[in-house]
Order: C-alpha cells, then structure tokens, then sequence
C-alpha cells in the first residue's frame, strides 16, 4: 500500500519544475552573500517542511485505508455505491423519464402490433385447414 500512496505524491522537487517560471533571469549578482545564505536556508527549511508534509500526508493515506478496511469498505464497494448512486441520478432527469415513456410506450404499440399479426397468421391458418 506504500508503494500506492507513494505513486500519489510528488517527489520532483519545486525547484526543477517551477525552475522555468522564472526564465533565465540571473537575480544571484544583485544579492549580497548575507542574502544568499539566507535564502539557502529558507530553501532548505522549505525542502524538509514539504518532505514532512509528504510525510504526514502519506501516514494520514495509510490511516485512511485501515479505517475503511475495519469498516468493511473497499474498492468494490465503493463502486457498487457510486454506479448505484449515478445510476438513481440519471433516472430521475428529465430526459431518461422522457425516453423510458417513449419507449415503454413503443415496445406497447409493438406487442400489440405482434399480436395483430400473430392472430391474422393464426386465422390465416385456420382458413387454410378448412379448405
């Protein structure tokens, strides 16, 4: 389950991908060394409090899945749930009532019809006996 909750997190850090936001610009020559260090500082306080964050954040996954596994929730379940639950949604718009009346209504008339001509057959055949 590591593994899973490890594939939900970001382990590229911010700097490599944002690293373009900035563009090309060169701001180190207008920063004294003081503010230079400073800002080393902050960016490694900044990498070790994401790093906890993931940290914190993949426990809280693995707490997660424990709760629903006591609860007897899984996957499954879940989408039997959710399908059911999409399924009572499209059921009662408009347009589904609409069309479950036409084609109620159609498969009627088509019985019917398929009566008609099961007793004109029915009848045809009778006649022809007779003869």
């Amino acid at each position: 389950m590591e593994a899973q909750a490890q594939g939900l997190l970001e382990t590229e850090p911010l700097q490599g991908r944002d690293g373009d936001a900035v563009g090309s610009a060169d701001f180190s020559s207008m920063l004294s060394e003081e503010e230079k260090e400073e800002l080393k500082a902050e960016l490694i306080q900044l990498e070790d409090e994401i790093t906890t964050l993931r940290q914190v954040l993949s426990a809280k996954e693995r707490h997660l899945v424990e709760i629903k596994q006591k609860l007897g929730m899984n996957l499954m379940n879940e989408l039997k749930q959710n399908f059911s639950r999409s399924w009572h949604d499209m059921q009662t718009t408009t347009a589904y009532k609409k069309t479950h009346e036409t084609l109620s209504h159609a498969g009627q008339k088509a019985t019917a019809a398929f009566n008609n001509v099961g007793t004109a057959i029915s009848k045809k055949f009778g006649d022809m006996r007779r003869k």
